[in-house]
């Protein structure tokens, strides 16, 4: 374990001394911060609207928007979810990929470094990567939580149970995302085949639940429980759903594994 996390920190002081780590931050917290205000003033726009009317003469969606947890953070975390999808294979496809560009992949399986303890290393340097990523996002819940506790009907500006169980959907989506965006990078050697590849696995996979609506039962059931979407929607609204925890577990360890294999198979040849 003392190897995987020497090779950890090395991963992560590669990043952080390179200019292509900051600007995933800028664009994560810029996407992020342009559909904050959104829903801010979509938030802003439903309370005038409410006051005025009163909350009876309003649609049905326009509950969620009683309370910022609801209206505001709630969503926002779905948003994060679709900016993690573009911003994570362009984390997870220098992990692999760039050592066997530079020819320096053969130089590490000659080492006495297991091929567990090099993909345990090289996932928890990415890991730290998209946490800090996701990290960054954290300051939107503090911003309302300093300055909207007027807007909310309840007193609190937040129900910060809700707010952080959502928060750790989107930190466990970012995890399946860098396992299985290193797995792809471990089968090529180009930097931009692997975070294309892995686009384009991600995608379809978190949309799975709408393109199934036409299936017929029992493949619908399964399909709508295979969908990223459907396994992080209850989290996201603060629901602890112990199915979305071994689901997602089980793919990291999944790509995690074949991540594995890859490389010992490489080893050998």
């Amino acid at each position: 374990m003392r190897t995987a996390l020497a090779i950890a920190r090395k991963e992560l002081s590669i990043y952080f001394t390179t200019p292509w780590a900051y600007a995933v931050f800028t664009a994560m917290v810029a996407l992020s911060s342009f559909f904050f205000m959104g829903l801010l003033q979509s938030f802003q726009q439903v309370q005038e609207m409410a006051q005025e009317h009163g909350w009876n003469r309003l649609p049905p969606d326009a509950a969620v928007y009683r309370n910022l947890t609801d209206g505001v953070v709630a969503q926002l975390w779905g948003v994060v979810l679709i900016v993690t999808l573009f911003v994570a294979p362009f984390l997870s496809m220098r992990l692999f990929a760039e050592e066997r560009r530079n020819k320096t992949f053969e130089l590490l399986l000659t080492t006495p470094v297991r091929p567990i303890e090099l993909v345990l290393g090289k996932y928890l340097g990415g890991l730290g990567i998209i946490s800090t990523a996701l990290g960054l996002t954290i300051v939107f819940p503090l911003i309302l939580s300093v300055f909207g506790a007027s807007a909310s009907e309840a007193g609190a500006a937040l129900e910060w149970p809700t707010v952080l169980l959502g928060y750790g959907g989107v930190l466990l989506w970012g995890a399946t995302c860098m396992a299985v965006g290193m797995f792809i990078s471990s089968l090529t050697e180009s930097q931009m085949v692997a975070a294309l590849l892995t686009f384009v696995v991600l995608l379809p996979w978190m949309l799975l639940r709408g393109l199934a609506q036409g299936v017929e039962e029992p493949l619908r059931s399964f399909v709508n429980y295979m969908a990223f979407d459907s396994q992080l929607q209850n989290m996201l609204v603060g629901v602890l759903d112990l199915k979305a925890l071994v689901f997602f577990l089980s793919v990291i360890f999944f790509s995690l594994l074949l991540t594995h294999r890859t490389v010992e198979a490489q080893r050998w040849a």
